[in-house]
């Protein structure tokens, strides 16, 4: 099965965005980035869920290796 990968920041984007409801602004100055920054993070995140689901893909969270 074909796989799609979330970063952690992306997954906190959609996070703050989608289940917390917060507006940019607000998910960016959480996230400690510009709100520019936030935007294109999630507009990623959110691409990459819906090709999750529309194409039968896996998601797999990446988690950084320490």
């Amino acid at each position: 099965m074909e796989e799609v990968s979330l970063s952690l920041d992306e997954l906190e984007a959609l996070r703050l965005a989608d289940e917390e409801g917060l507006h940019h602004d607000y998910g960016a100055l959480r996230m400690k980035i510009s709100r520019a920054t936030f935007g294109r993070i999630l507009r990623e995140a959110r691409r990459k869920v819906a090709s999750a689901i529309l194409q039968g893909k896996a998601l797999q969270i990446e988690i950084p290796d320490k």
